[in-house]
């Protein structure tokens, strides 16, 4: 091993510091990551098949090249809170984009009350069960009572999302889990000051009027922003699918931006934008629906398999106990006394009570709050974070699994299950199936020659044709013109020929393949696999 090999090596694990990185580490930390992420990607099947949130099994990576396994020496707490912050905030931007308004308008109201008052009524719950039964003083027991207030929105995004549940029990969760994180981040800050002795000694009447008004003023950000730039964006739709794409979730980012360099909730104001976005009928829909996904999936990978590096497996043993007497009375008394508190005026039937209570799944955002305590130094607190990691980790176990199961008994299923499907090669690979965006260009001789006279490869279908702004299903004597741009659905083991045909009558006409032998030119038509 060369000197500069072995440097890097002590560098990356912690032993030596150094003012960045060389490019014997880049190379490292590039292979490394890259292996993480594939296994992120193969987690995803294991998590549809198991039925687990994805998270667990991320997190599970992350304790496999930890200290305690492999050897990758990691303990910064700060970074750790700094990049949970980020991912965070994609991870809420792809919830708010994908989150459709039509869907949710019913569920708005017992949303917010679950994110307001519910947070309040689990934090006095779980503060008073932490100081009775486990003997913590006050002040840690209100750190930890905000740290666990909040349920996690890619946990419920990921499990929820593939269950037929009806559309205003599943917009009551999902809302639930964006909004509630900006009122809990505040609570943890707040708490955890106090506890180190950082704040000044403002009551709580004061304290409640700068929550709220954080919380308002990152709002108004939010929508602000979020209508604003989607007028911008409208203007700017001549630009590729690619970079349109990148603009959304920049707009949504730069809510998050503005609102925390003006002091109010930068996530409420993130999530908002997103969603006012996600309903403007802004052009190249599927491209930022696509893009926002795939950087939600990416930042939970990369921020479970950090918190699973951070963890110290060695200490988990002691926090077994606590973990589990806390978790069961946040599952048992504080989630349904919350859920029944504040959804109490909306008149839910009380099997949708019973579910809101048992789904209120945890996950990333506790384990990430709880980095705050220790980042501001509160003395012989370096144990919260391990109660927390073990707490998500088992609860998730019983709960996840086992939310199919009590929706089907308590009759909270749905019999029509629509989700928003933006069409993508992933979906159709499923069902053996490609698909073909075929443009007719100005010297094209498909021009003025019917669907009929295509002769496709056995079924190859022409599933739309995009003509003037306006879309239609074409029939088979539909005559194709100039400018028109033809969808065609093809299975996988035709595309070749499907694709060799259009060639052929885009050259020849309708007569192709009668009269010579069909050899494709240089493509004058557009094919792209969606």
């Amino acid at each position: 091993m060369s000197g500069t090999s072995a440097r890097t090596e002590l560098a990356l694990s912690g032993a030596l510091p150094t003012p960045g990185i060389s490019l014997d580490g880049l190379a490292l930390w590039l292979l490394v990551g890259s292996v993480v992420v594939l296994l992120g990607v193969a987690a995803v099947r294991l998590s549809i098949r198991s039925g687990l949130p994805s998270l667990l099994i991320y997190l599970a990576i992350g304790l496999l090249l930890g200290d305690g396994v492999l050897g990758i020496r990691y303990d910064n707490a700060l970074l750790t809170e700094v990049l949970g912050y980020a991912a965070l905030t994609l991870i809420l931007v792809e919830g708010g984009v994908t989150t459709e308004w039509r869907g949710i308008r019913r569920s708005i109201a017992p949303a917010v009350s679950l994110a307001t008052v519910g947070v309040l009524v689990s934090v006095a719950v779980v503060t008073v069960a932490a100081h009775l039964l486990l003997g913590i003083p006050w002040e840690i027991a209100l750190v930890i009572g905000a740290v666990l207030a909040s349920t996690d929105a890619a946990a419920v995004f990921s499990v929820l999302r593939r269950m037929p549940l009806p559309r205003r029990l599943a917009g009551i969760l999902e809302v639930e889990s964006g909004l509630n994180d900006p009122p809990v981040v505040i609570l943890v800050v707040l708490f955890s000051l106090r506890a180190a002795g950082l704040s000044d000694d403002r009551g709580w009447g004061t304290i409640a009027l700068i929550a709220a008004g954080e919380l308002i003023g990152g709002a108004l950000i939010g929508l602000a922003i979020g209508w604003i730039g989607g007028q911008v964006l409208k203007r700017l739709a001549g630009s590729t699918a690619t970079i349109f794409a990148i603009g959304v979730v920049a707009v949504a980012v730069l809510a998050y931006g503005v609102a925390a360099v003006a002091h109010t909730s930068g996530f409420i104001a993130c999530f908002l934008a997103a969603l006012v976005l996600g309903n403007l009928d802004l052009p190249h829909r599927a491209s930022f629906l696509g893009l926002s996904t795939a950087l939600g999936w990416l930042a939970q990978i990369g921020l479970f398999v950090l918190l699973g590096l951070l963890a110290s497996p060695k200490d988990f043993g002691a926090q077994i106990v606590p973990a589990l007497v806390l978790g069961t009375v946040l599952l048992l008394v504080a989630r349904p006394l919350s859920v029944f508190l504040s959804c109490a005026p909306f008149r839910l039937p009380w099997r949708e009570h019973a579910f809101l209570s048992w789904a209120g799944l945890r996950g990333a955002v506790p384990v990430v709050l709880a980095t705050v305590p220790t980042v501001l130094g509160i003395p012989g607190l370096d144990w919260l974070f391990d109660l927390v990691f073990v707490l998500v980790v088992i609860f998730t176990l019983i709960q996840a699994p086992t939310l199919p199961f009590v929706a089907r008994a308590l009759g909270v299923t749905a019999c029509h299950h629509e989700v928003d499907l933006a069409v993508e090669s992933t979906s159709l690979d499923e069902l053996g199936a490609d698909l073909l965006e075929v443009e007719v260009g100005p010297g094209s001789r498909l021009a003025g020659i019917e669907v009929q006279e295509l002769r496709l490869p056995a079924e190859a279908n022409v599933a739309l044709i995009v003509r003037d702004k306006s879309s239609f299903v074409p029939a088979p004597t539909t005559v194709l013109r100039r400018v028109d741009r033809l969808l065609i659905v093809v299975p996988t083991a035709q595309r070749r020929a499907t694709t060799k045909r259009l060639y052929a009558v885009s050259r020849e006409g309708r007569l192709a393949g009668w009269i010579r032998p069909e050899v494709p030119p240089r493509p004058s038509t557009r094919d792209r696999q969606a």
